[in-house]
């Protein structure tokens, strides 16, 4: 079965052992893994896995373009990978960073309110979610039991806002708040990707928040280097799915996202 994990980060070598450690800190996490190119090809082509969306996070706005540039490098360098860009919301010219990244050729926004502190439903990005409606999908971190910024219920906001855009709500559309992105998505048309889930729940509640969900809208993502592609895949193929829908969720909705079908 293919696999493509949708849910990545990588980082400059020079940086990447403290960037890796600096995201285990924020969520009090470990990882023996470091987030580098090489460790991220290695890892997952031994999971089995044959593409790779990367995902940068900007902690500050003058790093946003220095990013941008780092994963359009990687992108074109190696074959297996698909580059998202970022944004930062206190950037003065948001727009002109998405025109950046629709010329670059990357295949859409990644957005991390609570390293930014930034409400998913801040006003200033609102011109950003309207400017890539029917275009770029976008990718947004969702759940946090200590901040707000990324509750599910400001994501709806967006979802009734912007019906033409296209999101990705990360880890079941809210990590650690399981239960409420429920009460708040299902009923929504956005997509979810299972990365940071699997560790926090049994493989029965997950499979249940993929059916209600239903796999047509559903993603594999591992969200390296915090946890081990293997282990996330080896979970994944044991759940109590038919393979249609593993394939769904491994590959056929990623690449639809990704237009590459």
């Amino acid at each position: 079965m293919k696999i493509i994990d949708f849910h990545t980060h990588i980082y400059p070598q020079s940086i990447a052992t403290k960037a890796t450690q600096s995201t285990c800190d924020f969520y009090n996490l470990t990882t023996d893994i470091v987030g580098t190119t090489h460790e991220l090809l290695a890892e997952g082509h031994k999971a089995g896995i044959s593409g790779f969306v990367l995902l940068p996070i900007v902690i500050k706005p003058e790093q946003t373009r220095h990013i941008n540039q780092f994963i359009i490098e990687e992108t074109k360098s190696h074959s297996e990978f698909y580059g998202f860009g970022t944004v930062h919301a206190a950037m003065d010219n948001i727009l002109e960073e998405i025109e950046f990244i629709k010329r670059s050729g990357l295949k859409g926004v990644k957005l991390h309110p609570d390293i930014q502190q930034t409400d998913i439903d801040d006003p200033r990005l609102f011109p950003m979610y309207d400017l890539l409606q029917d275009d770029l999908p976008i990718l947004i971190h969702c759940g946090d039991p200590r901040h707000d910024y990324s509750h599910p219920r400001r994501l709806r906001r967006i979802l009734d806002t912007f019906p033409r855009l296209q999101v990705i709500a990360a880890h079941l559309g809210g990590w650690s708040l399981f239960e409420t992105a429920l009460t708040y998505l299902k009923d929504t048309n956005c997509f979810f990707d299972i990365s940071s889930c699997s560790p926090f729940m049994t493989s029965e509640q997950l499979t249940r928040y993929i059916c209600i969900y239903g796999s047509d809208r559903v993603l594999f993502g591992s969200d390296f280097p915090l946890w081990s592609p293997k282990k996330e895949v080896d979970t994944f193929l044991k759940l109590p799915l038919n393979l249609e829908d593993k394939e769904k969720i491994a590959c056929r909705n990623a690449l639809e996202i990704l237009k590459e079908v």
